[in-house]
């Protein structure tokens, strides 16, 4: 599978990854058999990075995650996880944490915690969760509602670590365009992961964000390709962007997927390949919750995607005219 390093770091990254929210058990329960399969049959398509966060099921992802590679070879692969919301102890646990929208016991509380002091100790405990000897990416999460104290405590404790050594990529991941876009602009960050903001629906990243990168040779990771789901499956029954799927949305989806099955393509192949035309996009990032998930997955980022399918695309109105097309960049790309 195709590689890029991460801006200016040493830091490599497979085309694709596998994004472990799931396995922390996202919206539904899954066994610990099942995370280890899913890990494994990632490995097995040839991922080689794969990411997580202490949100993600409560540390739940972290620690399957971690069980999953303990018996890899360490230099063979690239693990990223998040700050900003450290884990304490319910004194009085009262159910599950669906809430928040994982299914686990609601053992532990978050606590959202951008200093200085909160980074460094978020980055001890998830090491501690997973048995790493290191974390190779820190994204700060979503630090929407926080947005002095990320840039003025959790960045430069970030640029600290990785002048240690301690990490070896620094960046932040949210769900928005304006604050990723000030980070490439106004800190030294080597990767931003993009959530739901550059996919065949949701282009917003090109306003300023991707070219931006580009230009000072920042990377991106691109999450959220198929839109919580819709991009997956259009019905009428799908979600958008975690809400029920407006009427409009759901009837470009489906002229999308009409458009990629006449070329024999699926459109599950054509939304994770799209945002990888941009030259800024090192990556996307996928979940999976099965081997059977983790294999499509695979499956659809290496599916041949003929060229006029993106021009028709473009030319039916369903994309920008000065969108990047994946075909030339994926030639060119990594190693």
């Amino acid at each position: 599978m195709r590689t890029t390093t991460l801006g200016r770091s040493d830091v490599a990254i497979s085309e694709l990854a596998f994004g472990a929210a799931a396995i922390g058990n996202l919206f539904a329960a899954v066994t610990d058999e099942e995370a280890l399969a899913a890990v494994d049959a990632a490995w097995d398509s040839g991922v080689r990075y794969f990411d997580t966060a202490p949100h993600y099921g409560l540390g739940l992802s972290e620690r399957r995650l971690g069980a999953a590679l303990a018996d890899r070879p360490r230099e063979q692969f690239t693990v990223s996880t998040k700050v900003g919301r450290l884990l304490r102890p319910k004194d009085a646990p009262v159910g599950s944490d669906l809430v928040d929208g994982f299914d686990v016991p609601d053992t532990h509380e978050r606590v959202w915690d951008f200093s200085a002091t909160g980074v460094r100790r978020g980055i001890e405990e998830s090491l501690v969760r997973m048995g790493l000897d290191r974390i190779d990416i820190v994204y700060l999460h979503d630090p929407d509602h926080h947005e002095e104290q990320a840039f003025g405590s959790a960045y430069p404790e970030l640029e600290r670590l990785r002048a240690e050594g301690v990490v070896g990529a620094i960046g932040a991941g949210m769900n928005q365009t304006r604050m990723l876009d000030r980070f490439v602009r106004e800190t030294d960050v080597d990767v931003v992961l993009l959530a739901g903001r550059y996919s065949l629906l949701d282009q917003s990243g090109l306003a300023s964000l991707l070219p931006e990168a580009a230009r000072r040779g920042v990377s991106v990771v691109v999450g959220g390709v198929f839109n919580s789901g819709l991009l997956a499956d259009p019905k009428p029954a799908a979600t958008f962007d975690y809400a029920p799927v407006p009427a409009d949305v759901l009837e470009r989806a489906l002229r999308l997927k009409a458009l990629c099955e006449g070329t024999g393509v699926p459109l599950r192949a054509a939304a994770l390949q799209f945002p990888l035309g941009h030259p800024a996009v090192a990556g996307v990032l996928v979940g999976a919750r099965s081997a059977v998930e983790a294999r499509d997955a695979a499956a659809m980022a290496e599916l041949d995607v003929p060229a006029q399918l993106w021009r028709t695309l473009r030319t039916e109105g369903l994309l920008p005219r000065d969108v990047p097309l994946p075909t030339a960049a994926r030639t060119n790309a990594g190693s």
